[in-house]
């Protein structure tokens, strides 16, 4: 039998590390990220406490370390550290103005407890590192909207947008409580309890022109992000199946899940793809007209009258 002695005490310093990580951490938390018995977690929790840590416990709620007690300042290994460059040219490209520049900030910090020879490591891969993005995630006008979010929901202080809704015109007040923050289909979205519609509502980032903190806290209590995104699952869909020709299938992998795709097959020389499509058939039909020379409609007829009168829309405005 080999020797886990090595594993465990690696394990068990990790417990520790994540116990300082926030206030209360449950047993099958610990359970799952290690992958071990629950028992095995207890064994590991007494080992703790008969070393002289500090570890309280409540029935059904979790591990906590008593207030006061810290373990001194860790090192990273050059893995770990890697990890965080990466995540910081994530962080760099993919969130707001603010938000980046406090995790460069953070950065610099984790990079100074670095021993040389791994400062060195880390900078030779740094360089070459690159995210690239052609989407457009947040407004010029509003630079904080990430940071705005998480401070609001965080301190439970409702925000004032200022919001552009798609298909509008113009740009309507809003007081929200923010539930919380999502990335969905390249972009970033959080869903809030909104004042003027008396509704829970999800947001666009990019179509955020203002936003704004406030001292006013929140008027309701709210459940946690996926109640709601789970409710937002079971609207109506629609059953569409197309036949697509094989040599330009592959053209359509990219994009074809924005549509709501679930299956393909072949069919001799031909692709059939099915969707459970959750909007009104107006963007799946301007989707088709891209490809439509080179596939065929199977259902549901509602989807052709659709496309034919978009066709001839578009040919109305070109005589």
């Amino acid at each position: 039998m080999l020797d886990e002695t090595p594993k465990r005490f690696d394990r068990i310093v990790a417990i520790l590390i994540q116990l300082q990580s926030k206030k209360i951490v449950k047993a099958q938390e610990l359970a799952d990220r290690f992958e071990v018995s629950l028992r095995t977690i207890y064994r590991d929790i007494r080992t703790l406490e008969a070393s002289g840590v500090p570890i309280y416990s409540e029935a059904g709620v979790g591990y906590a370390l008593m207030d006061g007690y810290r373990l001194p300042p860790v090192m990273f290994t050059r893995e770990e550290a890697s990890s965080f460059i990466a995540a910081e040219k994530l962080m760099q490209k993919f969130t707001d103005t603010i938000l980046g520049n406090h995790y460069a900030s953070a950065m610099y910090k984790l990079k100074a407890v670095l021993r040389s020879d791994d400062k060195d490591w880390v900078s030779s891969i740094e360089s070459s590192i690159l995210m690239q993005s052609s989407e457009k995630l947040f407004n010029d006008k509003s630079p904080n909207t990430l940071a705005t979010l998480f401070e609001s929901i965080a301190e439970k202080t409702q925000i004032c947008l200022s919001y552009e809704a798609l298909n509008s015109d113009k740009i309507t007040e809003r007081k929200i409580e923010p539930v919380g923050v999502f990335h969905d289909n390249n972009n970033w979205y959080f869903l809030g309890y909104c004042h003027l519609r008396k509704d829970y509502r999800q947001f666009r980032a990019d179509r955020i022109h203002e936003i704004k903190k406030t001292e006013i806290p929140f008027s309701l209590e709210h459940n946690s992000l996926e109640t709601y995104l789970d409710k937002e699952k079971t609207i109506s869909t629609i059953k569409i199946r197309i036949l697509v020709e094989k040599k330009i299938a592959h053209y359509l992998t990219s994009e074809r899940k924005y549509h709501g795709f679930i299956s393909e097959q072949k069919i001799d020389d031909k692709i059939e793809m099915t969707f459970m499509s959750c909007d009104s058939l107006e963007g799946f039909s301007r989707w088709y007209v891209m490809f439509g020379d080179y596939a065929t409609v199977l259902e549901p007829e509602s989807l052709k009258t659709k496309i034919l009168d978009l066709l001839e829309r578009n040919k109305q405005r070109l005589l």
